[in-house]
């Protein structure tokens, strides 16, 4: 089975008493409408840390060095009814980079608290993967799509070997 290979990195800040993460209104192509994880492609010849680097700068306008990010596992998207949009993303946090997040052509960048995560306005695969990663454990998850491309027909932990 093909993967296109993706990655999303999220941006976490304390305020006060929580921990907020930033995502953003998805204004063009995949996902249009939603709110999303900051990432996209891997280019070919990229690494996926060069192709987040990348994606953060481009979507956000915030400049993320290599060494500051976290790796926080990875999800395997499965559209049964549209293979061709079957990914292999790669997660990542970070708590250090420069620059305020700007609206790009592609993204408006928005601040949630992470605990309280508008998972209503996100895929819904999301629930599933995005909040253990958020508090730091190293999520790996294959989640299948129904085929309707939106809603979530199962997800997978794979076991990890002993």
């Amino acid at each position: 089975m093909a993967y296109t290979p993706v990655t999303l990195c999220f941006l976490l800040r304390d305020r006060q008493d929580r921990t907020e993460v930033l995502l953003g209104l998805k204004r063009t192509g995949f996902g249009t409408g939603k709110i999303v994880g900051i990432g996209g492609h891997v280019e070919a010849g990229e690494s996926d840390v060069e192709a987040v680097v990348r994606e953060v700068w481009e979507e956000a306008g915030v400049v993320v060095d290599q060494e500051d990010l976290a790796h926080a596992g990875a999800v395997e998207f499965i559209f049964p009814a549209r293979p061709e949009w079957n990914m292999s993303c790669r997660l990542f946090t970070a708590r250090r980079w420069e620059g305020e997040p700007a609206e790009s052509p592609e993204i408006t960048p928005e601040w949630f608290d992470a605990a309280a995560l508008p998972l209503q306005r996100m895929w819904q695969d999301a629930e599933h993967w995005l909040p253990p990663a958020l508090a730091g454990e190293i999520v790996d998850a294959v989640v299948v799509l129904n085929d309707d491309n939106e809603t979530v027909a199962s997800v997978r932990y794979p076991a990890t070997p002993a």
